[in-house]
């Protein structure tokens, strides 16, 4: 059988970084050798594209602290071994790709998910594992998925939506358009970015405006989600035109609620499955099919909902394209218990990229289309 040569991609611009390069790490380690190689190609904090021998390690050393990387009696915070000698930015990154089938991205966050990378390898015409430029842009942008989301008919929580200059203009009324709408407890969060980065549980007026602040240093726009009383439900999606969602798991945060250090730093504890009625189950499956679809997401996804206690009602949440693939994420997780090993789960995420790949082929480009193909410029 022939192995499968896997470009991944690590690291990048974002305040993820540090996430994506233990994800890096746990996927390459957790690969059978004799099913698949793995390329390395790491982003710097700076934007630099490198590979070849001790790229990840170099990147590793570069940093203050790596998430978890297991949960027995060795596990915690892995430090920084110091770097005797910067990284040789000077190697030839011209052609990072060269020899692969398929591109993998683990690139969370910022310039990662949100479609910057995926116009990348589009433009480059190589096929590449998750959603495409339009439903990592939408998924990510948790104001614009919230927009589809509803149009499409998805129950959502109640929230509210504004800028950094419409608060800097006037926070005295962006608050009460807040308290007036939503109340307390809420969440602020920025607009475009992931792994609870720069979000905070706000319990009363007088720590709304540095919440605002904070989130709005992390981006121009702004979230505000009422809090409800809910259990944090997750599913797994995968596929193309016809996904397929994974038995739900449940989050019971180590923290108030599922920040960062609950989930990289701290031991919050994963339900798989979930606790939940056959119902239910049915239902959370359905949603998370469904928001997938309504993005335009393809490949992989992680759906978070809510499941509110006094109703029983669930709510979509948001929609994660590229999950952690760190031993304790949720996404691989989710599918070991659904019945779909590791590598057996990498194994159809590659042939989704080539699928979808060959699909886009199919497709007219503006080059070769009628009454264009062959005229020069008038």
């Amino acid at each position: 059988m022939k192995k499968i040569k896997i470009a991944l991609v690590f690291g990048g611009r974002s305040g993820e970084h540090e996430v994506s390069l233990t994800s890096a790490r746990s996927f390459i380690e957790a690969l059978d050798p004799e099913r698949f190689t793995v390329i390395p190609v790491g982003i710097t904090r700076e934007g630099r594209w490198l590979t070849g021998p001790g790229i990840l390690e170099k990147l590793e050393s570069r940093v203050d602290f790596l998430p978890r990387r297991g949960t027995g009696p060795d596990s915690g915070l892995t430090p920084a071994i110091p770097l005797p000698e910067p990284i040789d930015e000077t190697a030839d990154p011209s052609s990072p790709f060269a020899g692969a089938d398929v591109v993998f991205p683990i690139v969370h966050g910022t310039y990662g998910e949100d479609g910057c990378l995926q116009g990348l390898f589009e433009l480059a015409e190589v096929p590449y594992v998750g959603a495409g430029v339009l439903g990592s842009a939408l998924a990510m942008d948790k104001l614009a998925a919230k927009a589809v989301l509803s149009a499409a008919g998805l129950p959502l929580g109640p929230y509210l939506g504004l800028t950094r200059a419409e608060f800097e203009a006037d926070p005295a009324g962006v608050a009460r358009k807040i308290e007036a709408a939503l109340g307390y407890p809420l969440f602020v969060k920025p607009a475009n970015l992931g792994s609870s980065v720069g979000i905070t549980k706000v319990h009363g007026p007088a720590e709304l405006a540095a919440a605002l602040e904070l989130a709005a240093a992390y981006d121009r726009r702004v979230i505000v989600e009422a809090g409800l009383e809910a259990r944090e439900i997750e599913c797994a999606v995968l596929g193309n035109d016809a996904p397929e969602a994974s038995l739900p798991g449940e989050i019971l945060p180590a923290r108030e609620f599922y920040d960062y250090d609950a989930k990289y730093v701290e031991d919050s504890e994963l339900l798989i499955p979930a606790p939940l009625t056959p119902d239910q189950t049915a239902e959370a499956r359905r949603l998370a099919v469904a928001a997938f679809k309504a993005l335009d997401v393809s490949g992989m996804a992680r759906v978070d909902l809510f499941l509110e206690r006094a109703s029983g009602r669930f709510c979509v949440n948001e929609v994660n394209t590229i999950p952690g693939f760190t031993p304790i994420s949720m996404y691989p997780k989710l599918w070991v218990a659904s019945g779909l090993d590791y590598n057996d789960l990498v194994s159809r995420l590659v042939e989704l990229a080539l699928e979808r790949h060959r699909d886009r082929r199919r497709t007219r480009r503006s080059y070769d289309s009628p009454g264009i193909k062959g005229k020069g410029k008038p």
